[in-house]
């Protein structure tokens, strides 16, 4: 089955202590797109301005992202400029955001991509997720992804959201600022009441947990020696999570533990590189090296 995505496309400028890139490609959706399109076809929803780089473009072009649904209206591309100092890199420091295009922008979807069947909400305003979703017409899976910024300023729009999705994906700290808990099993438990049948909290270099109401289970992340930029890796988890449940033939405790192992896995890559320099290449013979190295380092025997 086909997978859409709904995000930004972003220009990203990034200081770490490896050094400082500029003009990377970046946005949830672009991430999104790097590790949901080794399971299956990914069409991506966005937005990007006139001096957004062409050799972007065919970059995702060529790794057979469907850019049918993105717009380019007249303004500059939506950018971010971060900072993650030595010893935090769970926290990003944002020196400079423009929001360009973003400003006016309205989702645009092709009618034959209206009857896709799985849907992926990324991080974006929520209104905007909003006006995208009403245009599809009979999804079957709705995954989410959002952030402090929208449940702080928009928090209502956020809890309409909730009750029309499926797949809940957010951060530990998110999870605590919506629900008011500071324990995760009880955020996750309130979240579930508040709509998604599932619940994926990710808490960084700690793994993630997962809650329904049938079953819960908690992995711990893969252990990365050395941490280079972790910008996109819950966007590349959250792809390898919904790739994984878009060609799967039914959603159980096996499935969302595969679909949970493989994001967790392919997130791993993300840090490891500034952008998408080591997600883009991958292919699953290598994903599927290292996801076995990660399942003994989890499960030993």
């Amino acid at each position: 089955m086909s997978l859409i995505a709904l995000g930004t496309i972003a220009l990203d400028n990034i200081k770490t202590v490896s050094g400082l890139k500029k003009n990377l490609l970046g946005g949830s959706a672009a991430h999104f797109s790097m590790s949901s399109s080794l399971f299956t076809d990914v069409h991506i929803v966005s937005v990007i301005g006139q001096d957004f780089p062409a050799k972007h473009k065919k970059f995702l072009e060529d790794k057979g992202v469907n850019l049918e649904s993105v717009i380019e209206n007249p303004g500059p591309s939506f950018a971010w400029t971060g900072e993650y100092r030595k010893g935090d890199y769970n926290n990003a420091i944002t020196l400079k955001t423009e929001l360009g295009v973003l400003l006016d922008y309205q989702p645009f979807v092709s009618e034959a991509q209206k009857n896709i069947s799985h849907v992926f909400l990324a991080n974006f305003d929520p209104q905007i997720q909003m006006a995208f979703l009403k245009q599809m017409k009979n999804p079957q899976f709705v995954g989410l992804d959002t952030m402090n910024l929208w449940i702080q300023h928009q928090k209502k729009t956020v809890l309409k959201l909730m009750k029309k999705i499926h797949l809940f994906v957010l951060n530990d700290g998110e999870a605590c600022a919506l629900t008011g808990e500071t324990n995760l099993i009880k955020a996750a438990k309130k979240l579930r009441r508040m709509g998604p049948a599932y619940v994926v909290i990710k808490k960084g270099e700690h793994g993630v947990l997962f809650y329904s109401d049938d079953f819960m289970f908690s992995y711990s992340a893969y252990p990365v020696e050395k941490v280079v930029d972790p910008t996109g890796a819950g966007d590349t988890f959250a792809g390898g999570l919904m790739g994984y449940l878009s060609k799967a033939s039914k959603v159980n405790e096996t499935t969302m533990r595969k679909a949970v192992i493989y994001a967790t896995t392919l997130a791993s890559f993300n840090v490891e590189a500034f952008g998408m320099s080591k997600t883009s290449g991958l292919t699953m013979v290598t994903v599927n090296e290292r996801r076995k190295h990660y399942l003994r380092f989890i499960s030993p025997k």
